[in-house]
């Protein structure tokens, strides 16, 4: 069985991705900071698991979420890095993070 076998979700891997640039003030936000806004490519489907942004406030009955890894390019998250032009970085995010790369 592969990744993400059988397991209905918004996006497949190969798909290019934008995270979205919240920022609320208080919570238990699993998404970097330094990585809303950006945009990558989902390398695979981790699973469905329980939200832990509304775990943290013992909310333990609301549906189950998609979780992807993510990768991005390290030169388009930090403009100042000065490794390898294919260096990358691959970051676990729930569905409710991302939409569709324009």
């Amino acid at each position: 069985m592969s990744w993400g076998e059988g397991i209905a979700s918004r996006f497949k891997p190969g798909d290019k991705v934008h995270v979205a640039a919240r920022y609320p003030v208080r919570g238990h936000i699993r998404t970097p900071f330094y990585i809303r806004g950006k945009t990558g490519v989902v390398e695979r489907i981790c699973g469905r698991f329980h939200n832990p942004e509304e775990l943290a406030f013992g909310k333990c009955d609301g549906p189950e979420k998609v979780l992807y890894r993510v990768r991005f390019d390290q030169k388009h998250v930090w403009p100042d890095y000065h490794g390898g032009p294919s260096d990358k970085v691959e970051i676990e995010i729930f569905e409710h993070w991302l939409e569709p790369a324009k």
